[in-house]
This record gives C-alpha cells, structure tokens and sequence, in this order.
C-alpha cells in the first residue's frame, strides 16, 4: 500500500508561482512513476504530468513551460514548481503513483485557486 499526501496548495494572483509537494509512504525510486493530475470543477481530472524513476518526465501541452516536476529520492517527494499561472490552472491537484505492479494510488488532493 502506497500513501500520497499533498501539500502546498493555496491562493495566488495570476502570474504568480506555488510549489505542490506529494510525500510517499515508502521509497519513491521503487514506484515506475509519479505523476499530477487535476481536476476543475465541473470538468474531469486530467494530467498535468509525469516522472518516472528514470527521472524522464512528460507534461500536458497547457503547462509546458511553466510547470516543472521534480523528484528527492531521499525525501520520497516528488515536486510541482508552478509559474505563470492563470486563473484556468484552478483545481483541485493531485498526485498519483504506480507501483511495479501497475497498481495506481492518488492522494486526497490539494486546491489551487488562481485569481485574475
């Protein structure tokens, strides 16, 4: 069993930057990939992107640019530096891993709101 929890979400102006962090229960280098999701209301979750244990990351077109993930091996964290943001990046953001197995874990979720 994998625990995420998030932490780092709040409320900023546009153009503004936060930093989302997700910790693990246990050694992060033993999961395929740790990855960010989110969610809008009224719209479903979608990516904002990925890590892998390589250190290979993916990232949803709408973010390229602005969003970086990072990993802390160490820490068993994984990262979510976001800059420039806009009021359409409000959500609720989440984490999510999948293990060797393929078995796939979220965390409870952290709300970001961005005001124009």
């Amino acid at each position: 069993q994998v625990q995420l929890v998030e932490s780092g979400g709040g409320l900023v102006q546009a153009g503004g930057s936060l930093r989302l962090s997700c910790a693990a229960s246990v050694r992060i280098f033993r999961l395929n990939r740790m990855g960010w999701y989110r969610q809008a209301p009224g719209k479903q979750r979608e990516v904002v992107g990925d890590i892998t244990n390589g250190g290979s990351t993916n990232y949803a077109d709408s973010v390229k640019g602005r969003f970086t993930i990072s990993r802390d091996n160490a820490k068993n964290t994984v990262y979510l530096q976001m800059n420039s943001l806009k009021p359409e990046d409000t959500a609720v953001y989440y984490c999510n891993a999948v293990n060797e197995r393929g078995f796939v874990y979220w965390g409870q979720g952290t709300q970001v709101t961005v005001s124009s």
